[in-house]
């Protein structure tokens, strides 16, 4: 009897989960549909949108879900130029999406296009050959990121890939006209790059016209923009003529991007009297573009706060007042089963009382035990540590001691807090301390930092790289001014590679190594590794770490 009991609950309690899943996942699929229809109308009403249907995804488990809206809000992000916000969002949707899902290859394409943007060409090209190689639902959206990796091939130099790479659309059945019109575009200018003498202009002309025809005045802009380069040097004032009209028309479509290109067109070919007057306007643009991003960006990190904030805590309180009746009827059933449980192992419990009890002091023992040497080895050994660099050294840096014993009160700490016969992860390690950082102006996001990762590193290193990520997060704290911080963590045969990318103020060469960050590279050599200060990227600072996995 008492088994059927339990097993009928079990059912009561999966089937009432089961349907507040639903109810949660049909909520996120309705606003999903709400930000799909806003996405180019209004940035910030979708962004908010899918930032409402993740709170319900999240309830009703749906990873799937969570990671097509993190998509979406990337794109959003991306439109209005928060391109460092955006690769961020792409990261975090990672973490939602299992492997052979089918948003992988959207993930990989819009992880290619944010590069491309950011004139990082050779990242560019590597994520777009990922997104080739998985599931693409059409040949519309294959034939889009072959043009694209064409695009991010040719502004390396290399033409004749791209020529390849193009001549790859052939066999596909596109579909959508202007994706046809970018594709042929494309292909003719990259002959052009290859010999000067390729008759590109009449080409670009009918192009042009075809696109006009069909209102794609978004990209009329790229035919402009071309045919006043070709004529730069041989007819500058048809080159004025077609860069003028670029002009025109990216005020028509109020695209402040194609307004600043238009004029740098303008710039070299423009003999009249109006330079000075069309470099203050480029000048009062160009601010005006800068001062929108910081704006968009700001607004989509206080959308993320307050959003999750918020509605989650009325999702929760949904959640309790929907499972008052399941509440009630467990409280019964249990009511029951402790009454035939207590009668039927009164006997069973006198029998075990003392095999448990001489079971828990022994516990007991073993864990003081244990306890103690851990004490010995982190506590004693690290401030021994410090003593003997002080005692030693005969230029005592003061910050570099602190630090140090900093780490030491982290780790005695974690001793404390830690249960009796446990240890923690250290994924787990990794994570809390990347989260710690976070708040409501520091975003952090992590990727790939799982326990499989961990299995083969030793003790030591693993020490090694706990400080390395700690020492590389105080510095963004104290220097960076970072909104975003993003650390990516992946494992190849035997290497483990770890990228640290902020959107603060960035950091110079020179710089490196008076910021904090003096131990890192000597961190990172005394575990066989190596460290990549990257600081040419348009802003912020990336890092990336690779060690032995054993």
């Amino acid at each position: 009897m008492n088994k059927y009991l339990l097993f009928l609950l079990i059912i009561i309690f999966s089937c009432e989960k089961e349907r507040i899943n639903n109810v949660n996942t049909f909520k996120g699929n309705q606003l999903y549909k709400e930000g799909e229809e806003l996405i180019q109308k209004d940035n910030i009403k979708a962004y908010l949108k899918f930032q409402k249907a993740i709170i319900y995804y999240k309830i009703g488990k749906d990873s799937s879900g969570i990671s097509k809206s993190l998509i979406y809000q990337s794109i959003a992000q991306n439109y209005t130029g928060d391109i460092l916000g955006a690769e961020a969002t792409l990261v975090e949707s990672l973490s939602y999406v299992k492997s052979n899902d089918k948003s992988l290859y959207s993930i990989f394409g819009n992880l290619g296009n944010i590069n491309y943007d950011q004139k990082e060409y050779i990242e560019a090209e590597r994520w777009y050959i990922k997104a080739l190689k998985e599931y693409i639902k059409s040949d519309d959206e294959k034939a889009n990121l072959l043009n694209n990796k064409s695009a991010a091939q040719y502004r390396q130099g290399k033409y004749i890939e791209a020529i390849k790479t193009l001549e790859k659309t052939k066999y596909l059945k596109v579909t959508e006209i202007n994706l046809v019109n970018r594709i042929k575009e494309n292909t003719v200018y990259v002959n052009w790059l290859l010999n000067k003498n390729y008759p590109i202009e009449k080409e670009i002309e009918i192009l042009l016209n075809n696109k006009l025809k069909n209102e794609d005045f978004w990209g009329v802009n790229s035919s402009y923009s071309h045919l006043a380069e070709v004529n730069q040097i041989k007819n500058p004032s048809k080159s004025l003529f077609y860069a003028k009209a670029m002009l025109n028309n990216a005020v028509r479509i109020k695209s402040p991007e194609d307004r600043l290109e238009a004029m740098e067109r303008i710039f070299p070919v423009d003999n009249s009297n109006n330079l000075k007057r069309n470099f203050s306007e480029y000048k009062t643009l160009s601010d005006s573009i800068q001062a929108s991003r910081n704006d968009y960006r700001k607004s989509f990190a206080y959308i993320k706060y307050d959003s999750e904030k918020k509605e989650n805590e009325n999702q929760q309180l949904k959640i309790q007042n929907s499972e008052k009746e399941i509440q009630a009827l467990q409280k019964n059933i249990g009511l029951v089963i402790l009454g035939m449980t207590l009668i039927g192992g009164l006997f069973w419990y006198k029998k075990r009382k003392k095999s448990l009890q001489q079971e828990k002091e022994l516990e007991v023992k073993n864990t003081q035990l244990k306890m103690s040497k851990r004490v010995h080895d982190v506590v004693a050994n690290g401030i021994y540590q410090v003593m003997a660099k002080i005692e030693n050294q005969e230029d005592f840096d003061r910050d570099r001691t602190l630090d140090e014993l900093e780490f030491v009160y982290e780790k005695s700490r974690d001793i404390s807090y830690e249960k009796a016969g446990e240890e923690k992860e250290f994924s787990q390690e990794i994570s809390g301390l990347i989260a710690s950082f976070n708040n409501v102006e520091v975003k952090t996001f992590t990727a790939g930092n799982t326990a499989e990762i961990w299995q083969t590193v030793s003790r030591e290193a693993k020490e090694e790289v706990y400080q390395m990520i700690r020492e590389l997060m105080v510095n963004m704290k104290k220097h960076s001014h970072a909104s975003h911080v993003a650390l990516k963590f992946e494992k190849t045969d035997d290497t483990i590679d770890i990228q640290y990318k902020d959107n603060g103020v960035g950091i110079s060469g020179d710089l490196i190594y008076k910021n904090g960050l003096r131990n890192t590279a000597s961190r990172m050599e005394a575990i066989g590794g190596t460290i990549t200060f990257d600081t040419k990227i348009e802003k912020g600072l990336k890092v990336n770490l690779s060690f032995p996995a054993s």
